[in-house]
């Protein structure tokens, strides 16, 4: 195990209930040994990353540590945004919502909202989920110019349903798609039996993008519901765009989005 993978363990000791850590509280929670807790604990706070409790042997996160949290939280006003609009849409529609990001090749869950309707989609955080293959996915990779997206998949990928894109080409067939319609799509792909539609949004002066999406038991929605959850998730995003000033977001076209099946 690596130093950094360990420093990473250490860290996630701390928690609304434990705001510090000795050298036996590692070897309790984390089965290290005595030596290499201490010598480890030592080396965090020379680093920066933890400080001393007083002159005890207690350490806790660093002022360096809370000014990064600080950082994060400005980041991620944009997921806070889109979570108060998907959370909004799923309440008033009834289905599952939830807030994405990508990682590389990769859709993760970071917020969701379960539908109250008796037949509905489940969403866990933190689950991952290929790119090329989900709503979610799509949208975010819509943001990308092509040459980007090919470079993502330099060998390739295997289609995990006959409804999901078969090869790079065909997915740049569909993201050219939501790039002019303003949302994604997908039917039994990457979970089968679900039917999702998305739209992307992103913050230019912290680089983040995320995908909103409502995602449903494929043959629960009606042609009317659809739109009006295309409708409601492309005014939702256009609002948060406005606020961020995204030029790269791609507004809803409802004409196209009705001619759709």
């Amino acid at each position: 195990m690596s130093i950094l993978s360990s420093a990473v363990d250490v860290l996630r000791c701390f928690s609304s209930t434990r705001h510090d850590v000795t050298v036996t509280d590692l070897v309790t929670l984390l089965g290290m040994p005595k030596s290499n807790a201490s010598r480890l604990l030592r080396a965090m706070r020379d680093e920066g990353l933890l400080e001393t409790v007083g002159d005890s042997k207690r350490y806790r996160p660093s002022l360096l540590l809370n000014q990064v949290g600080h950082l994060y939280r400005f980041a991620a006003s944009l997921i806070d945004r889109a979570d108060a609009v998907v959370g909004n849409i799923s309440d008033r529609i009834g289905h599952t919502g939830y807030v994405s990001v990508r990682r590389g090749t990769e859709i993760v869950a970071v917020t969701a909202h379960p539908g109250r309707h008796a037949l509905r989609v489940v969403t866990s955080i933190g689950d991952r989920i290929p790119a090329f293959a989900s709503s979610t996915g799509r949208a975010l990779l819509a943001r990308l110019p092509d040459d980007e997206v090919r470079a993502l998949y330099p060998a390739g990928f295997s289609a995990p349903s006959e409804t999901a894109p078969r090869n790079v080409d065909e997915l740049l067939g569909r993201l050219a798609r939501v790039r002019d319609e303003g949302f994604a799509e997908s039917r039994d792909e990457a979970v089968r039996g679900v039917r999702a539609l998305s739209v992307a949004v992103g913050d230019p002066t912290t680089g983040d993008e995320v995908a909103l999406c409502l995602s449903f038991p494929a043959a629960t929605v009606e042609p009317a519901e659809r739109l009006s959850i295309i409708r409601s998730l492309g005014e939702g995003a256009a609002g948060i765009a406005a606020l961020t000033q995204d030029k790269r977001f791609h507004p809803l076209n409802l004409a196209i989005a009705e001619t759709a099946p």
